[in-house]
């Protein structure tokens, strides 16, 4: 068995990990979270990119664990707010991971524009770094901002972003439905080559 060590205490997040590698057939590597290794010093996400700052995330975990460490970098870019929330989506109220509030401040930023100018993307961007080196991927979920969040499912920004061709929003989709459509789920499919290469 091979150590991968998830640069994160998201716990949705290590439970989508967990199943892509599943679905993959990657059962040889054992996930560890930040939660199970010594900590050590993070450095804050300054970066301007969702990749920059997966980057800095695993090459962080990777340097002080010898732990082959994989991290992401996730947010929604809206058009109509020039790409924003982006890379600052899990503090756009001004207070980290406050979900509720993240979304209540955008439906407000949203309010006066009309259902054609609400289109957004879910972006994650995943990076791998081991001993062999650094791979970095993206994924992008394409769909629209409704007015009202609708469904209990997921987190962040999930009940009030529907995804193009569904009626149902990300929150009110079932896990194997997200994973197999969302952007993490289409950033760690092109993350697996490199992960099955890893797990030898």
């Amino acid at each position: 068995m091979t150590d991968l060590l998830v640069a994160t205490r998201n716990r949705k997040k290590l439970a989508e990990l967990h199943r892509v590698l599943e679905g993959a057939g990657l059962s040889e590597l054992t996930l560890l979270s930040l939660d199970d290794v010594a900590p050590f010093d993070e450095a804050p996400e300054t970066g301007a990119t969702f990749e920059e700052n997966a980057l800095a995330k695993a090459r962080d975990a990777f340097r002080a664990t010898g732990i082959a460490s994989v991290a992401d970098d996730s947010g929604l870019e809206v058009a109509a707010l020039n790409g924003m929330p982006g890379v600052l989506s899990a503090r756009w109220s001004g207070r980290h991971g406050d979900d509720a509030a993240n979304t209540a401040l955008m439906l407000g930023q949203l309010a006066d524009v009309p259902d054609s100018r609400r289109g957004a993307a879910f972006v994650s961007a995943c990076a791998l770094v081991s001993g062999v080196g650094e791979v970095v991927v993206r994924g992008e979920w394409p769909g629209a901002i409704v007015r009202e969040p609708r469904g209990d499912g997921g987190f962040g920004y999930d009940p009030v972003f529907l995804p193009s061709g569904s009626t149902r929003t990300a929150a009110e989709l079932s896990p194997a439905e997200k994973d197999a459509a969302s952007h993490r789920g289409r950033a760690l499919a092109l993350l697996v080559p490199a992960l099955r290469e890893l797990a030898g």
